[in-house]
């Protein structure tokens, strides 16, 4: 009887941990094919875009406030990041303040247009590749009636007339200058200079008459022609404002009046090379003849003439030095030799004495 109960106890043992055996069996889930991402792993996975981005090469352009004013390199930017896989970060201020940056070290490509201080970055042996891709012209602007009755002169002589009439208080008379150190600044020194004009200790804080903005190009055409004011601009950034300004061109000839766009590659003894030969691919794309054919285009639909000339359209006749190479690629990773500091000044003075004894 014992022997029968034991084996039955047993046998309802073995039947009961069958059936647990097959409830496991059926209730428990197949391990999955996809493996399940931990917060770690979803974290990386999120992670990854970023780090492909960050991996994408970058310049950093200089510039002055008339090329990125008129939309230009709005304009060009995806073309040449679509080109060279290469993200462009673009400030821009006065070409004396972009050059100053670039002095630091903190800008890989410079882009302006005032000869003279290029030519004397150039010899500092902070830049290499200097090439020249377009030019416009500067114009002085002013109210349509034109009070101060500049309208057919020179530039130098519109000056000087406007220096005399507004020392003198005629009314309606005043120029406001960029005052920044830009290069339209220091296109306008110039013909200060021409006219025999110290400017330092006879034009500046002259009067009321004359105003120093201390802006970029846009906003001190806004402030001129909220004054009722004459101001000198390039044609670009003229155009490009002018549905919104009651500023009418007055003098648009004369051989101070030219205006030169140059581009070159920042050079540091610690910029490393694939850094200056990314800047180089910028210096070329520049020069590209698919490029200056998208120059030589830019605006004409929306202010029925092009904002810029190309150089392969019209090289411009200029002093010596102030054009550079617009057809031979950048190559060079480093200066050549730097001349020395007297050598530099000289050349950064030459325009200036050219420009006196053409006048």
């Amino acid at each position: 009887m014992t022997k029968t109960v034991h084996v039955g106890i047993i046998t309802v043992m073995i039947a009961i941990l069958f059936v647990a055996a097959c409830f496991a069996g059926c209730t428990s889930q197949a391990p999955s094919t996809t493996p399940v991402a931990t917060p770690a792993a979803a974290a990386a996975t999120t992670a990854a875009p970023a780090s492909t981005q960050a991996a994408q090469p970058t310049l950093v352009i200089a510039t002055t406030t008339s090329l990125y004013d008129t939309g230009l390199l709005d304009y060009l930017q995806p073309m040449f990041e679509k080109q060279y896989n290469t993200k462009l970060k673009i400030t821009s201020q006065g070409t004396g303040k972009a050059i100053e940056l670039a002095k630091k070290g903190d800008a890989d490509v410079l882009l302006v247009h005032s000869p003279s201080q290029e030519l004397a970055f150039m010899n500092s042996g902070n830049g290499i590749n200097r090439r020249s891709f377009a030019s416009n012209s500067f114009m002085i602007v002013g109210p349509a009636n034109d009070p101060a009755g500049i309208k057919g002169m020179t530039p130098e002589n519109a000056f000087k007339t406007l220096y005399l009439k507004g020392m003198n208080k005629t009314a309606g008379v005043a120029f406001v200058s960029r005052g920044d150190g830009s290069g339209t600044h220091s296109a306008e020194q110039k013909i200060w200079t021409n006219d025999k004009y110290n400017y330092t200790t006879q034009i500046q804080k002259s009067g009321n008459w004359y105003v120093e903005a201390g802006k970029g190009m846009g906003e001190t055409l806004q402030m001129a022609s909220e004054k009722g004011a004459y101001a000198l601009t390039d044609e670009g950034t003229y155009l490009a404002y002018k549905k919104d300004l009651n500023l009418a061109p007055i003098i648009t000839d004369g051989a101070s009046l030219l205006n030169i766009y140059s581009v070159m590659t920042v050079y540091n003894d610690k910029q490393p090379v694939d850094k200056i030969q990314s800047a180089n691919n910028f210096v070329n794309f520049l020069i590209d003849p698919a490029t200056q054919t998208a120059i030589g285009s830019y605006g004409v639909d929306k202010y029925g003439k092009a904002l810029f000339i190309p150089m392969s359209v019209s090289v411009p006749t200029a002093t010596a030095g102030w054009v550079g190479d617009h057809t031979t690629q950048a190559t060079d990773l480093k200066p050549a030799v730097v001349t020395t500091t007297a050598a530099a000044t000289a050349t950064t003075a030459a325009p200036a004495a050219t420009a006196t004894a053409a006048k």
